[in-house]
């Protein structure tokens, strides 16, 4: 399902709480470049119809159902499609890091990506405490990760090799 090459456990590391918090910064970026001007396209036309241009409120996207859509079941959808088909959002694949099963190492099932997506609202509940879990558990799960049972990992970086001595 994945285009993700073998990898054995050992050639592994877990992944720690500020490269995570780096990717999804690059990935809300992202999100940002694609939905803003949908946001902006759809404020605008009804800001146009009221007869004034959209202000900060407007652009938020709190109202109609397609800001709705577009702020909420948008980045839902291509996170988990990322997490299904590459293993890793954008940001996530710029530092070379995956999201696998923590039992087989295998890329997400879409059923468990979902579970993963709904357990970040799980996470931030009580203060972000579930997302700094990541900075204290010895495999680096927060606890999305725990309750949809997957870990990030990427590989050990090699020891550099020296030429031999003449």
């Amino acid at each position: 399902m994945a285009d993700v090459p073998e990898i054995h456990e050992q050639e592994l590391e877990y992944v720690g709480f500020w490269a995570r918090v780096l990717a999804s910064l690059a990935d809300t970026i992202l999100l940002l470049i694609v939905s803003a001007p949908l946001l902006w396209l759809l404020a605008g036309r009804e800001a146009a119809s009221a007869g004034g241009l959209p202000d900060l409120a407007e652009l938020s996207g709190a109202g109609s159902l397609a800001e709705c859509l577009v702020n909420y079941l948008l980045p839902a959808v291509a996170i988990i499609l990322f997490w299904i088909y590459k293993s890793a959002t954008p940001g996530k694949m710029m530092l070379g890091v995956r999201v696998v099963d923590a039992d087989t190492g295998a890329p997400l099932k879409p059923g468990q990506a979902a579970l993963r997506y709904l357990g970040y609202f799980v996470a931030t509940i009580p203060f972000g405490l579930g997302l700094l879990w990541v900075g204290i558990d010895a495999r680096k799960q927060g606890w999305h990760d725990k309750l949809a049972r997957t870990v990030v990992v990427r590989r050990k970086p090699r020891p550099a090799a020296f030429p031999a001595r003449r």
